[in-house]
């Protein structure tokens, strides 16, 4: 069952149409899949869902030969290069649809297709289950205060009223040195007294810039 269709190193029509078509399908649910609860742009799910074919089809015109294939390493190593840098996930599934590709260019059809199936069921399973998601009450606040007002201990009242947790990451100036910039990350008790909290925030920073948001997700280097 999990036996390559490619026999020898002749590939027929019908083995490399079968291998194609199986990628291609195989690639839009490697697409669906990264679109499922997430933000992704057009280019991207294109990309990612003419990747296993892309793949395939180069491991077929490989089919053994050493010096090929170096070369073919080599200019995969530069595609690093020249991309942007993504998030975690989008290499995540940028690495699925290269598995798939390499699966069906061997011929090993039903291995990919099982394989797909295994990782779409466990990727849906977790981020279903939210699985090392952020809090929804979890928050990045940054405070600007002048450079003369001692920060320490200055907002912990504040913090013990409105968070569950507050903690300090990370102090940089700003404006030439006479302005603090305070980052914190912290958990809010409610989020419906959000305007409450910014507005006595506001009465000891001397009602300087304060941003309140969701943490931003960081892009994989």
């Amino acid at each position: 069952m999990l036996n390559s269709i490619i026999s020898g190193t002749e590939i027929t029509t019908s083995a490399f149409l079968l291998c194609t078509a199986v990628s291609l399908i195989l690639g839009l649910g490697a697409a669906a899949l990264n679109m499922y609860k997430s933000k992704y742009s057009q280019s991207f799910v294109l990309t990612l869902a003419m990747l296993p074919a892309i793949v395939q089809l180069i491991i077929m015109l490989v089919n053994g030969n050493i010096g090929v294939g170096v070369a073919v390493a080599g200019t995969f190593s530069l595609v690093r290069f020249r991309s942007a840098n993504g998030t975690a996930k989008e290499i995540g599934a940028i690495f699925l649809a290269m598995a798939i590709g390499l699966a069906t260019g061997m011929g090993y059809l039903a291995l990919a297709a099982a394989f797909f199936a295994v990782m779409a069921a466990f990727t849906l399973l977790l981020t279903t289950l939210n699985f090392g998601g952020r809090g929804a009450d979890e928050r990045e606040l940054k405070i600007t205060i002048p450079e003369n007002l001692d920060y320490d201990g200055l907002f912990d009242d504040l913090f013990k009223k409105y968070t569950r947790t507050a903690d300090l990451e990370r102090v940089k100036t700003t404006n030439m040195g006479t302005l603090y910039e305070l980052c914190y990350k912290i958990v809010l008790r409610d989020t419906h007294k959000t305007k409450a909290f910014l507005d006595e925030l506001r009465e000891r920073n001397g009602n300087l810039n304060i941003v309140c948001g969701k943490p931003v997700e960081k892009t994989a280097l």
